[in-house]
């Protein structure tokens, strides 16, 4: 055996040196060496699960910063179509203007209407496949949160009060937020004296 071994146990990180205990008769005494090491090893145990705590941790949130960091972006692509949306659905308006004049487009040549009316379909299959939706709030009750309304029509009769009568414009929604106010007439009852 190693005589610095016998002598004494060195720990390096902490530079710690256990000197061999000697008992009454001068010899070495071997049990309070043990419990010196033995309370050594527990604190180095604890040292060590304090650091495998702390890493499990850092560990953690690190998995969790990074599934947030996905959602973010994820969130962000959703809706960095919004702007893109907006100036497309200008493009509805004038389809939805031609064919509201129904004088006028019924005087178009048919197969060039059907064309026209097929093209407007693929467009809004389109903004459909990209998460845009219509809101045609038509016989619903008006929603102040969705709807802009733009105009009171006196109704007489008491289940078409607050009833959205006529869409003037539609309203677009990009998945789940508003993105234009569909522009509407709603009904008001008309109150006797």
């Amino acid at each position: 055996m190693d005589k610095n071994k016998d002598k004494n146990c060195s720990e390096e990180s902490d530079d710690i040196i256990f000197d061999e205990e000697i008992d009454e008769d001068g010899k070495s005494d071997q049990t309070a060496l043990v419990k010196k090491l033995r309370l050594k090893i527990k604190e180095l145990e604890a040292k060590n699960q304090e650091y495998l705590t702390g890493w499990q941790k850092e560990r953690a949130d690190s998995i969790n910063l990074r599934k947030r960091l996905e959602e973010e972006k994820k969130e962000f692509a959703k809706f960095a179509k919004e702007d893109i949306s907006t100036e497309l659905i200008s493009v509805l308006d004038s389809f939805e203007s031609a064919f509201k004049n129904k004088e006028a487009w019924e005087k178009v040549d048919k197969n060039w209407r059907q064309g026209v009316e097929y093209i407007h379909t693929q467009f809004l299959n389109v903004l459909s496949n990209h998460g845009v939706s219509i809101i045609s709030p038509l016989g619903e009750k008006f929603d102040p949160q969705r709807d802009d309304a733009i105009e009171s029509v006196v109704v007489e009769n008491e289940k078409d009060n607050h009833k959205i009568l006529e869409v003037v414009s539609a309203g677009y929604k990009l998945h789940d937020k508003l993105i234009r106010a569909p522009k509407v007439k709603v009904g008001v009852l008309k109150i006797e004296n």
